[in-house]
């Protein structure tokens, strides 16, 4: 038996008016005439970010929803160069607390998928510390909620650079220079045109981060290739995390777009995957990347409670019988 745990990325289409990644271009930060005000206004967003944010997690304990993604983009220009003297932790202290005792009550799994733009193995330092920088900020976000930041964050491996091998090495040298408690907080995730999972499960398995499987960027990638041989190999990468076994769920939204992501996930799909894995892990927490956000997720879980072999346990979770 496996239980089965499912989340929604980052925004609801069911909840109206309730966008954790509302914004402020700095564009516009530079056409407002006093500098403070201006980032009084980037505070004032934020905070209406984490507002939404608590929105959103409350809905998610309505409708019994315990995995949740937080949007990377909750402080406006938090990492920019021209803000550095910015502390943007000071006016969110409190709301981050209350988001933190609410995650931690209700014994929800929250994390991050920071922005493409965060590379560890970028041959350029200047990006190099920028990525640091931003997945600091994550860090503190985190921090500032009271909750544990080991392996809250998913990345992909970062650029090809039009060679594997001198890329994957190049992770590892970079690797070097990231914080120890940053490293800490990275899961790794296999993508769908540059780095396949042998090459992630390289890379997890010589720097001991867990590997967050995505099973339709491998189908994308490496279609022909065997991925349930490799599958105890993944399951070891998270020997020592606190956190359940985590993987990546969406469907292609067509055959010649096979890349993109589906409105929906197609529970066929889906349970080629469980059943390939049921038993293997006592539990596993699957991800939905769909365009539909919750309404993927509450879609799914009524087309899975008609199917055989499955317990329901309430809104979101199931068991594989």
């Amino acid at each position: 038996m496996t239980i089965v745990r499912m989340g929604y990325v980052a925004m609801s289409m069911e909840l109206k008016n309730a966008s954790p990644s509302k914004t402020m271009t700095f564009a516009q930060f530079q056409k407002q005439e006093d500098r403070e005000a201006a980032i009084r206004k980037l505070e004032r967003i934020a905070l209406e970010n984490l507002e939404n944010t608590h929105r959103l997690l409350k809905n998610n304990l309505f409708n019994d929803v315990h995995f949740y993604r937080f949007s990377s983009k909750l402080i406006p220009l938090a990492t920019h160069d021209e803000l550095s003297g910015w502390d943007y932790m000071r006016p969110l202290k409190g709301k981050l607390a209350e988001i933190g005792s609410f995650v931690k009550e209700h014994k929800m799994r929250v994390d991050f998928h920071p922005d493409h733009f965060v590379v560890l193995n970028s041959p350029n330092n200047d990006v190099l510390i920028n990525s640091v920088k931003n997945l600091k900020m994550h860090y503190l976000l985190l921090k500032g909620m009271k909750l544990d930041p080991n392996h809250r964050c998913v990345l992909h491996v970062g650029g090809n650079y039009k060679d594997t091998e001198k890329s994957l090495e190049r992770f590892v040298t970079n690797w070097s220079d990231v914080p120890r408690p940053i490293q800490q907080m990275i899961m790794l995730e296999n993508d769908d045109t540059s780095f396949t999972l042998d090459d992630t499960l390289y890379l997890c398995l010589k720097l001991g981060i867990p590997l967050v499987f995505d099973y339709h960027h491998h189908l994308a990638f490496h279609r022909e290739e065997q991925w349930e041989d490799k599958w105890d190999q993944v399951v070891s990468t998270w020997k020592t995390s606190p956190l359940p076994v985590k993987m990546h769920i969406s469907s292609p939204k067509s055959e010649d777009k096979f890349r993109h992501h589906a409105d929906y996930v197609d529970v066929d799909m889906f349970f080629r995957f469980l059943n390939e894995i049921k038993g293997s892990v006592p539990q596993i927490d699957c991800m939905i990347e769909a365009k539909q956000k919750d309404k993927s997720l509450f879609t799914l879980m009524n087309e899975i409670k008609g199917r055989e072999n499955v317990e329901m346990i309430d809104g979101s979770t199931f068991t594989l019988l």
